[in-house]
């Protein structure tokens, strides 16, 4: 991880433990997700087509073993999900905005199912204007949901039947390789997913998809 990024994430975490920091550190988090953000838009304005869906490192072990549309999906597929369905108890922005048809996608779920050239091929359907559209949005009201949480808020974990409401949806692929993050997302309480899926999350597959970006971009 960029050791910038890194003190960055690890200051934010070390401020919401605490009730007189805990404002502050939502502050610093915001911070750390407006500087990632400019790297995918970043993205919209300097890549090709062709480069959003390339996969150079098909056969590695590692989140550059994607592509730089899937990652995008990925992040805020995950974050929609969490923010609105976990946190804020809500209607999803990809459901509410018809975000699937718009973006021409053939799945609702994370993509944590789809392996390789599955991947690939995914990328080429997407269309890249929707999903950036959904992307901002989902952004902005993941922070307005944050903004309203209390620092008492931060110890609340998922009830039982919310997570079954959550299977229900069928947002999360019964695949093996998927279907862990219904029990990794439930056992945390909502200061654990802000520190994962709301920001280390980021972190994680934008370095990955500039490394992509650093080597298919020309």
């Amino acid at each position: 991880m960029n050791k910038e990024l890194s003190e960055f994430n690890k200051i934010m975490q070390t401020q919401i433990k605490k009730k007189d920091t805990y404002e502050l550190g939502i502050d610093t988090l915001f911070q750390l997700r407006n500087r990632l953000m400019k790297t995918v838009t970043l993205f919209y304005d300097e890549l090709s087509r062709e480069e959003f869906y390339a996969i150079p490192f098909l056969n590695a072990n590692g989140y550059h073993s994607k592509t730089i549309a899937y990652s995008i999906w990925h992040i805020f597929r995950i974050e929609d999900i969490v923010a609105h369905t976990l946190i804020n108890k809500d209607e999803q922005i990809f459901f509410a905005g018809n975000y699937q048809k718009r973006i021409n996608s053939p799945i609702i779920t994370t993509g944590n199912e789809l392996v390789k050239q599955q991947i690939a091929d995914f990328s080429k359907q997407l269309d890249l204007k929707e999903l950036y559209s959904y992307i901002f949005e989902v952004k902005e009201n993941t922070e307005k949901i944050i903004k309203n949480l209390s620092y008492t808020d931060l110890k609340k974990k998922q009830s039982e039947e919310r997570k079954e409401y959550l299977r229900s949806l069928n947002v999360v692929s019964n695949d093996e390789n998927a279907f862990w993050l219904i029990d990794y997302w439930c056992n945390k309480d909502i200061r654990g997913l802000i520190q994962m899926p709301l920001s280390r999350h980021w972190i994680m597959h934008i370095e990955a998809s500039l490394r992509i970006r650093n080597k298919v971009h020309t």
